[in-house]
């Protein structure tokens, strides 16, 4: 097993300015390629802190990916410290010097100044990795037996670096395992029942192969992986016990890929060329929104009409004024019209309604904040569910989406 330490630099993720996304994409990719992520390790900007994780995590692993600290104001000092650490002197690379030149004279048409031109600047005892997307480079080290990589913390440099030249450059270094995995997501089962259910499969699988249970927001889903020398031989195994938990979980299962809800409600809709919109009271965009974050979506998905005032529900959606008086807003009858609405209004052929209380405020005693009536439909047929959630604003309206569109996929599929 190759194990890799990933270090984020940057007193911005210490205080929860910024959340660190790196670390996770990286771990997912480096995980794909057979290597395992030892630790993950987050500090601030101050010298003594960073030299440390660097002792550190060297007597762990084989690889120590750093990211942040680059840039050119005095808090980035990452490349003065590896500098020092490895004991070099900085130098311009040509190369990196010519792409920071080009970056502001033909792409931003700014004016340079020096410390734009420090940009350029490595210690000489590293690889220079370049930057196709920014100023910055990255620099490969070999110290003792052990790689330590440096690269930009802005996302999009970082994931082209390791794209483009880490990742293969690593998989060239070192003779990898294979390691396969099979997904599929669930709905309508809560993770302990889940487990409960399909413990003896569990119990039963090889020592190399290892199940995973990855919760979120109603959903669950299940990760086999393995991991062995021989690749062909290791997926026709992994593919006959992914066979079996597949029946086990057959009454939940929403798919059998890696792939969100959002995108298998994608699929089902493209194979069987028909299209959706949305009526959103209580979740205000959000449903559509998940919805049109997979490329391609536009095949499918028309439009939505964000109907968060009363007056909207009426003169858009034609809610009845009287269903709004008599019933309110956050009711059965107001999200059957709602969907009725979308469904003639934006012409497609199914459509989701919701409206909810999602708080802090607004509840009432027989309408308590979290509740939430969901209608999903067609011309034909259509169908409500009302849901008590007991979280926040953020987490009830995500709670709603999800429950919106498994409730859609379910009416689609039956």
């Amino acid at each position: 097993m190759i194990n890799v330490s990933i270090i984020t630099i940057g007193d911005e993720l210490l205080i929860g300015q910024v959340i660190d996304t790196n670390s996770a994409w990286m771990a997912q990719e480096l995980n794909k390629a057979g290597i395992w992520v030892k630790r993950r390790i987050a500090v601030g900007d101050i010298w003594q802190d960073i030299w440390n994780a660097l002792d550190e995590e060297s007597k762990v692993s084989d690889i120590i990916l750093i990211t942040g600290g680059l840039g050119p104001t005095a808090d980035d000092i990452t490349k003065p410290l590896l500098c020092k650490y490895f004991g070099g002197k900085l130098i311009y690379d040509e190369r990196a010097l010519a792409n920071v030149k080009y970056i502001f004279e033909r792409v931003l048409k700014r004016p340079i100044i020096e410390r734009n031109l420090k940009q350029a600047e490595v210690p000489d005892v590293c690889t220079v990795i370049e930057n196709k997307r920014g100023t910055a480079p990255g620099m490969w080290f070999e110290k003792n037996g052990k790689i330590f990589i440096s690269m930009p913390g802005v996302p999009h440099e970082m994931k082209g670096m390791m794209t483009d030249y880490v990742l293969p450059e690593l998989k060239k270094h070192f003779t990898l395992p294979a390691i396969a995995h099979r997904t599929l997501l669930t709905a309508g089962i809560g993770e302990s029942y889940l487990a409960d259910h399909i413990d003896e499969f569990e119990t039963a699988l090889p020592a190399y192969m290892k199940l995973a249970y990855l919760p979120n927001y109603g959903m669950v889903r299940l990760r086999l992986t393995a991991s062995g020398s021989e690749k062909e031989k290791l997926d026709n195994e992994l593919d006959q016990q992914f066979d079996k938990l597949k029946k086990l979980v057959a009454e939940w299962m929403v798919i059998d890929e890696d792939l969100s809800l959002q995108e298998a409600i994608g699929k089902l809709l493209k194979k069987n060329n028909q299209t959706v919109s949305t009526a959103e009271s209580c979740t205000g965009g959000y449903i559509a929104h998940l919805i049109t974050s997979i490329p391609g979506s536009s095949a499918y998905f028309k439009g939505t009409v964000v109907s968060y005032a009363n007056e909207i529900k009426e003169n858009i959606l034609h809610v009845n004024a009287q269903t709004l008086v008599n019933d309110g807003a956050v009711s059965e009858e107001t999200v059957r019209q709602m969907l009725q609405g979308a469904l003639i209004a934006l012409n497609t052929d199914y459509a989701i309604a919701t409206s909810g209380i999602m708080g802090p405020d607004g509840g009432t005693p027989t309408k308590p904040v979290g509740t939430a009536w969901i209608a999903v439909g067609n011309r034909q047929k259509i169908i409500t569910q009302k849901f008590n959630f007991r979280f926040d604003r953020q987490r009830n309206i995500e709670l709603t989406a999800t429950n919106a569109l498994n409730l859609l996929r379910k009416f689609m599929v039956d």
